[in-house]
């Protein structure tokens, strides 16, 4: 079975006017594999965030690889995008910051939809069946980001990122800025979406709560200052950590 994500030697370097440059992503390599749930946990500044950027597209690494389903996407600009944004989608930590204050969250949902081609009525059918999906009523097409809470948001974004049925589901701390009650029911939904659609769907989870990606990951990648310190399965890494930054972040949820 072939990955459906490779990242080789992928580093960033941002260069910073009389000092020195800040080497956020060194040298990172790794795989997804399909129907995988891949954790990248690390504190603030171990280049999670740029890590992501790079590969989503929305920053270009300085060296190394993306490649989507083997193909190179690294350099990719442009159209040439589109079909990258078909096979991943991103759900952010701040729902309510990632969809238009201005708009309700039906058009936020359904504009992916839209700009395909979809009918008014059919993308309205297909807005209410994602809701139902993520465990919200039909009705909540019809609100406005700032009516509804922050779970119910959060649902939201999942539903918009799998409109147009993507590969891969990269959650950037999707879970920080919720209470511990409603991390779980997202967690249970995910868990819950990841049996439904088997081998079809692939989640990056971008965290830095070892304790989550204990619960939800098959495998952990550990970052600190840009570079991936360990690697393995979350109760490997837990039980036998191998770096001192490791055995931190395990010490700090103890």
């Amino acid at each position: 079975m072939d990955p459906v994500l490779t990242v080789s030697g992928l580093t960033k370097i941002f260069k910073r006017n009389g000092q020195t440059d800040l080497t956020a992503v060194d040298d990172v390599s790794f795989s997804l594999m399909p129907g995988e749930c891949l954790g990248i946990i690390g504190g603030s500044g171990s280049g999670k965030s740029t890590l992501v950027n790079m590969i989503i597209r929305l920053l270009d690494p300085d060296r190394g690889s993306i490649f989507l389903r083997g193909s190179d996407i690294t350099h990719l600009k442009g159209r040439a995008l589109h079909n990258v944004y078909s096979e991943m989608q991103m759900v952010f930590q701040s729902p309510a910051e990632s969809f238009d204050p201005r708009r309700t969250l039906g058009d936020g949902i359904g504009e992916i939809l839209r700009n395909s081609g979809l009918s008014a009525g059919r993308t309205r059918d297909h807005v209410n069946n994602l809701l139902e999906l993520c465990g919200l009523p039909a009705q909540f097409q019809d609100r406005f980001p700032h009516e509804v809470s922050g779970g119910q948001c959060q649902r939201a974004a999942i539903a918009r990122a799998l409109a147009i049925n993507p590969s891969i589901l990269i959650c950037d701390e999707a879970t920080s800025a919720l209470d511990v009650t409603i991390q779980r029911d997202i967690l249970s939904l995910l868990n819950n979406l990841r049996r439904q659609r088997g081998r079809n769907l692939s989640i990056l989870f971008i965290c830095h709560d070892i304790a989550l990606v204990q619960q939800f990951c098959d495998r952990v990648i550990v970052m600190e200052r840009g570079r991936v310190v360990e690697e393995g399965t979350p109760d490997d890494v837990i039980r036998n950590p191998a770096h001192p930054y490791t055995r931190q972040l395990i010490d700090s949820i103890l």
